[in-house]
């Protein structure tokens, strides 16, 4: 039997509709200031909305991780390698879930959460968190303040390690001459 060298066509799928979705949310955010001000509520919202069905996806992606096995990792790889790969997944994998889950709590928060609802893409009304929504007013504006950072600081540690991600797949590529970008290309 040949050993596995690919990712599944499933995981495959996902690792690439989860990357250009935050990609679009990062774009999104990272350019409101420069909207219009009629564009900031729908670019807002719609940063909100691809972030919840981020989270959504990453669950997927875990739960198709947890029943599928992936492939092997090139025996090139020295220990430090493997090690350092399996640290920066994990901790790719704990961000793709903070960062919806801070943003989701720090929207939940905002003080003017209960006469604004949010729509998810505009097609139904997405919950908000109720037992922040339930804080007493002055606590919850502080949450919401910390939370924001949470968001905002786990964001550019997220930048940091697609970055390291994305090298580390080039450098085993380019410089090692693994079939890296193959095991994950569509």
């Amino acid at each position: 039997m040949l050993a596995q060298t690919r990712y599944t066509r499933t995981a495959i799928a996902l690792h690439w509709l989860i990357a250009v979705l935050m990609i679009i949310n990062i774009a999104l955010i990272l350019l409101v200031d420069r909207y219009p001000d009629d564009w900031v509520r729908p670019a807002v919202d719609t940063h909100k909305s691809i972030g919840i069905t981020v989270l959504g996806l990453v669950i997927m992606r875990i739960l198709w991780r947890a029943t599928h096995k992936p492939p092997a990792m090139p025996g090139s790889y020295g220990a430090f390698e493997r090690f350092a790969a399996h640290l920066a997944h994990g901790a790719l994998y704990v961000l793709m879930i903070l960062l919806p889950l801070s943003g989701w709590m720090h929207d939940s928060a905002w003080k003017d959460a209960a006469t604004h609802p949010m729509q998810l893409f505009g097609l139904f009304e997405w919950p908000r968190i109720g037992w922040i929504m339930a804080i007493e007013p002055t606590v919850k504006e502080t949450w919401h303040t910390v939370l924001g950072g949470v968001h905002e600081w786990a964001g550019y540690v997220l930048y940091v390690l697609v970055g390291l991600h994305v090298l580390a797949a080039l450098k085993h590529q380019f410089l090692d001459g693994e079939r890296e970008l193959q095991r994950m290309w569509p």
